[in-house]
């Protein structure tokens, strides 16, 4: 078992890479979070306790890993860094032996499908995920129909708010109704550049993401999915606009009617119920064949 580095010095955390000949690889955008209070409260966002299974992507030299593990959860990891692999199967090998911890390595897009048919999904998912791809793995879980009981995730504060964004502002996106359809979404904690090692270029923020109960609120999530990924396609066409290819003119106006939406009216201003009406006006007169 190797001991793990100070997670609170920047100092000790360049001493321990330096000493393996490892140093930090911008391109998977790894940040520690050497802030002990803020680690903590980020954690206690999770609520994993005793028994309670958890996905974390990026775990880096195993800090949020550790304070995890501490609170009786168990873990299973996905790290790209094959150096960071070999270190935390060294600090983690106790849990390791006893099934409390496990690691998935190779690029988290890749492997997360692989890792749910094998284990089937857990109770929470994890991650201070790299700023150049947080929303398209949260996005990828969603679509690809794996949706967690409880997410905590930090991320680029610019992202943070386009997922929350409420219709009718500039970050309100199909992103935002993607999360807001899947989860309900709040803020956790933003982090301050301090807190991180080294310091980011960007403000970050910890978003909590609870699964909602009433999923999917529409008879066709597949046309739901469709319908918003082409509304939001070309923001300056209006709804119809878009809409004209998916169904044809007559069709499209009638769902429009059934739903009562302005067809002079640009995505960014319906919010996710007005969405998911629209939706089942258009499976209607789809004939429920989409």
């Amino acid at each position: 078992m190797l001991n793990p580095p100070d997670y609170n010095s920047p100092v000790a955390l360049k001493e321990f890479l330096d000493s393996r000949d490892m140093a930090m690889q911008k391109k998977f955008g790894q940040n520690f979070l050497v802030n002990e209070g803020a680690r903590r409260r980020i954690v206690d966002a999770l609520d994993a306790g005793d028994g309670v299974r958890v996905w974390e992507v990026g775990p880096g030299l195993g800090c949020m890993t550790s304070e995890i593990l501490s609170r009786g959860a168990s873990v299973t990891a996905f790290e790209i860094d094959h150096g960071f692999s070999r270190i935390l199967r060294e600090i983690f090998s106790e849990k390791i032996a006893g099934g409390r911890f496990s690691l998935v390595e190779g690029d988290v897009m890749k492997t997360w499908r692989g890792e749910m048919e094998r284990a089937g999904l857990p109770d929470r998912f994890f991650g201070n995920l790299p700023y150049n791809v947080a929303a398209t793995i949260i996005a990828d879980t969603i679509n690809g129909g794996a949706r967690f009981g409880r997410c905590v995730v930090t991320m680029q504060r610019e992202v943070a708010q386009r997922m929350a964004a409420a219709p009718n502002t500039e970050s309100y996106s199909s992103f935002s109704v993607l999360c807001q359809w899947a989860y309900r979404v709040g803020t956790v904690s933003d982090l301050a550049g301090g807190s991180f090692w080294p310091v980011p270029n960007v403000a970050s923020r910890a978003m909590l993401m609870e699964k909602r109960a009433d999923f999917p609120r529409c008879r066709s999530p597949v046309l739901f999915s469709e319908m918003v990924r082409r509304l939001f396609s070309s923001r300056r066409k209006t709804v119809r606009n878009n809409l004209l290819a998916l169904s044809g003119a007559e069709r499209c106006d009638e769902a429009l009617s059934m739903s009562g939406i302005d067809p002079g009216c640009r995505a960014e201003a319906l919010g996710v119920d007005e969405l998911l009406s629209l939706s089942d006006s258009l499976f209607d007169v789809l004939g429920g064949k989409f």
